[in-house]
């Protein structure tokens, strides 16, 4: 078997074990954030920052919700993390966003924040600062999910199928994931342009 063989192989094992419930739960939430008027909030690191930011795109237009990745805004987020350091910048700005009940935190990451480790300690600070003020908190994330899945009201684990392509498996179906929710009738408002096309 080739490389691309054995890869592919891989993607259709995380396809047949990704958590179905979980994924409808995701959804359900996104849902009533949006019917209450909320905001989601988008945090990712490294090619998750990059997820981040075109689902925050994929949200606004084909869902109808508004939603925001703070990395979307390097100024202020190495002004943030210069002046007061790595860990806190996405609970800084959150603060500065004046996160609500009514709004959600959807993680993007492979690990998902490990404090004790010092694995991107910024995600866990950002999320204790979401339960605290009383969002929601939503997860799509590799390995066992770490502080996300722990604390997360759903949260779609990326199966791990070989234990060498975590990364690259947790952050490609990051991407299919999201496309699926922002295409699930319970979620989508706008056509797609290449579908309206004839």
């Amino acid at each position: 078997m080739s490389f691309s063989e054995q890869y592919l192989a891989e993607s259709i094992a995380v396809i047949r074990q990704l958590d179905l419930e979980a994924i409808e739960r995701v959804v359900a939430l996104l849902v009533e954030t949006r019917a209450r008027g909320g905001r989601l909030f988008i945090l990712g690191v490294g090619g998750s920052a990059a997820s981040a930011s075109h689902a925050v795109n994929d949200f606004r237009k084909i869902v109808g919700l508004e939603a925001y990745a703070p990395t979307d805004n390097v100024s202020e987020l190495t002004a943030r993390t210069n002046d007061d350091g790595w860990a806190s910048v996405f609970a800084g700005w959150l603060r500065t966003a004046r996160l609500r009940p009514e709004d959600a935190v959807l993680v993007f990451s492979v690990g998902g924040g490990n404090a004790e480790l010092n694995v991107s300690p910024n995600l866990v600070m950002a999320l204790r600062y979401a339960k605290e003020v009383g969002a929601r908190v939503l997860g799509v994330v590799g390995r066992d999910g770490g502080y996300t899945a722990q604390v997360a009201d759903a949260c779609v684990i990326v199966p791990t199928v070989n234990p060498t392509h975590i990364t690259p498996h947790a952050e490609a179906f990051q991407g299919v994931i999201w496309h699926l929710l922002v295409s699930h009738p319970d979620l989508k408002t706008a056509q797609t342009k290449w579908e309206s096309v004839r």
